[in-house]
């Protein structure tokens, strides 16, 4: 006797629609009434051989009101967008830059000396670089040809 298999064509459209429900319409308007919530900003993270280097997109924001931390592998950067002084009397027709506190967290790829760690802002955007540890730099070799004991070439 041979096993019926029931099968299920839009199995996959159900889950995918549910999980549009459930992230792409209900996560925005959650995040525009409640207060507590705090909006993220955009950035752009890289690494060199020498540096983690992170770009944060800032604009309005005093740059001394920037709060950069490293805790272990987890870089931090937290900021807050001053509502305007007179927000009470005004009569909003859109509404489309977010007042109030920001923050975002990131794992680092490689350990950090955070010692060393430099930040800039200009034109809006923060700019973190975080030097590699010392022990995390790629090393060069030079290679010792025969009797003579001179470098050939090095390990690029």
């Amino acid at each position: 006797m041979s096993n019926l298999i029931q099968l299920e064509p839009f199995a996959d459209l159900r889950a995918t629609m549910d999980r549009l429900f459930e992230e792409g319409f209900s996560r925005p308007w959650r995040l525009l009434f409640a207060a507590e919530e705090q909006t993220a900003f955009p950035v752009r993270m890289w690494e060199t051989d020498e540096a983690v280097e992170i770009e944060a997109a800032l604009p309005g924001i005093d740059p001394n009101a920037v709060d950069i931390s490293v805790a272990g592998n987890v870089l931090t950067i937290k900021a807050e967008h001053p509502a305007p002084q007179d927000e009470a009397q005004r009569t909003y027709y859109r509404r489309e830059i977010a007042y109030g506190p920001c923050m975002r967290s990131f794992s680092l790829p490689a350990e950090v000396d955070a010692d060393k760690a430099q930040a800039t802002y200009e034109y809006g955007i923060l700019h973190v670089t975080l030097p590699k540890a010392e022990w995390v730099r790629p090393k060069r070799i030079k290679v010792i040809a025969g009797p003579q004991k001179e470098p050939v070439a090095a390990l690029a």
